[in-house]
């Protein structure tokens, strides 16, 4: 069964991200003192008393909100509300009870929702704050004392979600879930394609490039399997990061690809393959993550027979260290060849993880040897005695020699080739690491 939800909302700057990361036991959100930095939703799983549950955080509530950006957030904050469980309502000490507060308490009484009300920044140990009273004026029942900072009340406020949460129906959730990062440099339209998947809009899409600012995790599930697609904050060039927050954007872009199975590299066809599109797919081929490359914005391109022949070689020839990514053009906005992308993703996930024998492996070898002999150096010749596959995701490979100096990089990448030509492996990197035998006790 599908875990338990629990929603945080409240106005903005109340301590919500705070009180996630706290839940999560991870600095998963992004906690500044300046309002709005959470803007979409972010999701992480936890567990209270024996019982596993998701928490989602949501961008600041603002009812009177007149910006596009403030609006967008607040849509956020509803959807969240309408799909979790129970309802976190965090408000803040220090301020009182608002105007934002009341109006944010009248929405969540008409969502039905069970609502849990939390009351931050009560730091202080020792008799209560009366100043907690003020808020059974919200009509939301007894307030939950909280420090986020330091812990404090945290369980208690877990313990009251905890009575809300549905009955265990003692199934076990399948495990066999393919995360999806969706990464690529700013405005490039993966919020875009995620929308369109999921059929709402689910994470803000803006031309403001930096809209999207956590990597934010998303579960889907349709009759080609099931799949969370995190959708990564833009990456920049680090000399154009600036400012601290811009700052953790690209470290948790980077976590997320670390954290996925398959990545999905979005290009703009309007641009090409920019400096910046080479260095985010870099990211993905160092992790050794399977790897989809999508021309998105396909839509807006005036093509010929030969544009999309033209358009794959220009990515081959920028991207040339990922030869073994397929590229498939799509337009999110419309939804072009869209269909086609749970496919691949299922295809190089399987790829990535493929397991060969090591008696295979050998026959491959035996044959790649016998048609072109290993090097030689000073008439001393290379002698390659076995193979074998130590790990996956990527399938990487060990060769034990006689000696590893004269297994020069062009041999590795001919045996590598020649793998590849007999077991596919497309779509993810490939790892060849070279031993002398009788060295790191073999």
């Amino acid at each position: 069964m599908a875990k338990p939800l629990i929603a945080i909302v409240g106005r903005p700057n109340v301590g919500k991200s705070m009180l996630f990361n706290r839940i999560a036991g991870k600095r998963l959100s992004i906690v500044e003192d300046t309002p709005g930095v959470t803007r979409d939703r972010l999701y992480a799983s936890s567990d209270w008393s024996g019982r596993e549950f998701s928490i989602v955080d949501t961008g600041g509530i603002e009812p009177t909100a007149d910006s596009e950006i403030l609006l967008f957030m607040r849509e956020q904050a509803l959807l969240a509300i309408e799909m979790a469980d129970v309802i976190l309502f965090v408000t803040d000490i220090e301020t009182g009870v608002t105007a934002a507060d009341q109006e944010i308490a009248s929405m969540l009484l008409r969502s039905k929702k069970p609502v849990v009300l939390a009351v931050n920044k009560m730091d202080s140990i020792g008799p209560t704050n009366p100043d907690i009273y003020e808020f059974y004026a919200l009509g939301l029942g007894d307030p939950v004392a909280l420090s986020a900072v330091h812990g404090h009340g945290t369980g208690d406020v877990l313990d009251a979600c905890l009575k809300y949460f549905p009955e265990e129906t003692g199934e076990e959730e399948e495990e066999n879930v393919v995360k999806v990062a969706v990464i690529g440099k700013p405005n490039v339209g993966k919020s875009s394609l995620i929308n369109y998947i999921l059929g709402e809009n689910r994470v803000i899409v803006s031309d403001v490039a930096g809209t999207t600012r956590d990597a934010v995790d998303t579960p889907f599930e349709n009759e080609q399997g099931r799949y969370i697609f995190i959708d990564t904050a833009g990456i920049r060039r680090r000399s154009r990061v600036d400012d601290r927050i811009e700052k953790y954007s690209v470290l948790r872009s980077e976590m997320a690809i670390e954290r996925a199975d398959v990545c999905l590299i979005m290009i703009d066809a309007r641009d090409g393959v920019t400096e910046q599109d080479t260095k985010v797919a870099g990211l993905a081929h160092e992790a050794g993550k399977a790897s989809i490359i999508v021309v998105n914005k396909w839509d807006l391109i005036e093509k010929d027979s030969n544009t999309m022949d033209h358009m794959r070689q220009e990515v081959r020839n920028a991207l040339g260290y990922m030869t073994y990514a397929p590229v498939l053009f799509i337009s999110a906005k419309s939804g072009q060849r869209v269909d086609r992308l749970f496919e691949l993703i299922n295809y190089v996930d399987n790829q990535s993880a493929m397991r060969i024998t090591t008696g295979m492996l050998n026959n491959v070898l035996s044959d790649a040897t016998a048609r072109v002999q290993p090097p030689t150096d000073k008439g001393k010749r290379l002698k390659i005695y076995y193979m074998t596959q130590i790990s996956v995701r990527p399938p990487t490979f060990v060769c034990f020699c006689n000696d590893a100096t004269l297994f020069h990089f062009s041999y590795q990448r001919y045996l590598e080739n020649q793998i590849r030509g007999v077991f596919g492996l497309e779509g993810t990197p490939v790892r060849l690491f070279v031993r002398e035998r009788g060295r790191d006790g073999e």
